[in-house]
């Protein structure tokens, strides 16, 4: 088995470093020329797999429409058949050396605000183009040492103004008109962001109108009565937060789209205002600190 996944569709693997939804990511060189990329490998097993395959196709496709730094590049599509059907999917993405959200335990609150002003940027530059990546969350931010991101896993993209046949999304940060299958935008982004900074924020997640448990059943029984926002402000579960932090990440988790942030642009400029905020304060006291410390002339 080494032997086969030596050298695959054109690219030779070094070693795996990840998992996906039915595939494997590997560190690989494309042959043709001599890149180190990220490859993801689905092999088709069983009928349910084609929803994969087909999310796989949607995120090479939308990922060409977009050039940012803080969107994963997605370079090459390849099918492999076999009987006349595609039995094995190929995508060459970006390599991005880093950890997700989820498994950085380290940064300061600055930090955190760097963070997600950098993926609001990405997120901005999805929708100039007309997209919404309707799944952001902790798993799908990377960070590297040097504190940069990548959005990645764009599989659950969509038009902005798509009406979903089903429901998709990750559960503890899906929007309620991902759940209603409503028309999805841009505030849909700004939901699923604003619950992954809730999270980032306290440890903890805001409610939705989908149970973890029950996702994979895609309920049509939600309540249309049920407020997500209608739970604990950052702030109050850690005192330290600054207000206008909170009040930023309760306005995103409205239920009613209309109700948040009016698009993207607009969380960037409270954010800007508080990390302004945050490290002009840290500035002003290591300059008081480096005077208060200066020899009697």
């Amino acid at each position: 088995m080494a032997k086969d996944i030596l050298s695959v569709g054109g690219f030779t693997i070094i070693r795996r470093i990840g998992n996906g939804a039915r595939s494997t990511i590997y560190l690989a060189t494309d042959e043709e020329d001599g890149s180190v990329v990220a490859l993801k490998r689905l092999i088709f097993e069983r009928p349910e797999d084609t929803r994969v395959f087909e999310q796989t196709e949607l995120e090479y496709k939308v990922a060409q429409k977009i050039d940012h730094p803080y969107v994963r590049k997605c370079y090459k599509l390849q099918k492999i058949r076999s009987m006349f059907r595609v039995r094995e999917l190929l995508l060459s993405m970006e390599h991005f050396d880093g950890q997700t959200l989820e498994e950085t335990t380290t940064l300061s609150l600055g930090d955190v605000l760097l963070v997600f002003r950098m993926v609001a940027a990405g997120l901005n530059a999805m929708h100039q183009k007309g997209f919404v990546h309707c799944d952001i969350k902790p798993n799908n931010i990377l960070i590297n040492k040097s504190g940069v991101i990548k959005i990645i896993d764009l599989g659950q993209s969509c038009a902005i103004g798509t009406v979903k046949s089903r429901i998709q999304g990750t559960p503890d940060y899906i929007a309620p008109e991902q759940v209603r299958r409503k028309t999805l935008g841009p505030k849909t982004d700004i939901f699923n962001l604003g619950a992954t900074m809730y999270w980032a924020l306290t440890g903890k997640n805001v409610p939705t109108l989908i149970p973890k448990k029950t996702a994979v059943l895609a309920r049509k029984d939600a309540s249309n009565s049920y407020e997500p926002s209608k739970c604990p402000a950052p702030h109050e579960l850690r005192r330290q937060l600054p207000i206008g932090i909170s009040r930023l990440v309760m306005d995103c988790v409205k239920q009613d789209p209309a109700e948040r942030p009016g698009n993207m642009v607009e969380v960037m400029s409270r954010l800007d205002l508080m990390i302004h905020s945050i490290f002009g304060s840290k500035i002003r006291a290591n300059r008081n600190a480096s005077n208060n410390h200066r020899p009697a002339q």
